[in-house]
């Protein structure tokens, strides 16, 4: 296994190569890799050949060419990259915090962007979310309580079972299992106290579907 030193110069010259046509000069190298002297280079370069990922061309200018790159990362990288992931993962953003789910309003008209909420980072790594206030228990069964937030990823389309935001007849908002049955949609609760709404398809707009749940004690 190479040494990061020979992984990142390795790396930074089949960049560069595939990019301009051209090897990199030794200075060049050595301020890619941050040595001080071109004599490190020189040295990373002569055991990159002896291990044959690189090659010397006769007769021409920067004349190195990548053989091939190894299949593996240095184990140094490895555990540099999964410290930066970690520590990502570890982080929060601020998303949009728009009120309560049985407000009765679009979620459009609750669109106010001054309130916002921190959340994990992985909760929300891909697609655009907001979050809305639980009020009631309906969806007890499903782990939802009265005054849990729930975490929205934004979209129009869920496979059934899934628990969505649905708004009805542009004015009512609740959280619930969906299921379509040809020209209608079900919109069910979790809770055996609460009755199943079956609507015409074209009466409910899907404007989201859970992605996760934050709680206080």
């Amino acid at each position: 296994m190479l040494t990061e030193k020979q992984y990142r110069l390795l790396l930074y010259i089949n960049k560069v190569s595939r990019e301009t046509g051209t090897c990199p000069s030794f200075d060049e190298m050595r301020e890619a890799i941050g040595l001080k002297s071109k004599s490190g280079i020189h040295a990373l370069v002569s055991s990159l050949e002896e291990r044959n990922f690189l090659r010397r061309l006769p007769h021409k200018a920067r004349a190195l060419e990548v053989i091939h790159m190894p299949r593996f990362k240095p184990q140094s990288i490895l555990d540099e990259e999964k410290k930066r992931e970690q520590a990502l993962q570890n982080s929060s953003v601020e998303i949009p915090l728009y009120g309560k789910i049985a407000a009765g309003l679009p979620i459009e008209a609750l669109s106010d962007e001054s309130e916002t909420i921190a959340v994990p980072f992985n909760m929300v790594a891909v697609g655009q979310y907001y979050a809305l206030k639980v009020e009631g228990c309906s969806m007890i069964e499903a782990g939802i309580l009265d005054g849990d937030t729930a975490i929205i990823r934004r979209q129009e389309r869920a496979d059934n079972g899934t628990i969505v935001v649905a708004l009805i007849d542009d004015t009512e908002v609740t959280l619930k299992k969906i299921k379509r049955e040809g020209a209608q949609i079900k919109l069910i609760p979790c809770n055996k106290d609460y009755e199943t709404r079956v609507l015409a398809a074209d009466r409910v707009k899907i404007q989201g579907i859970l992605s996760g749940i934050i709680r206080s004690y």
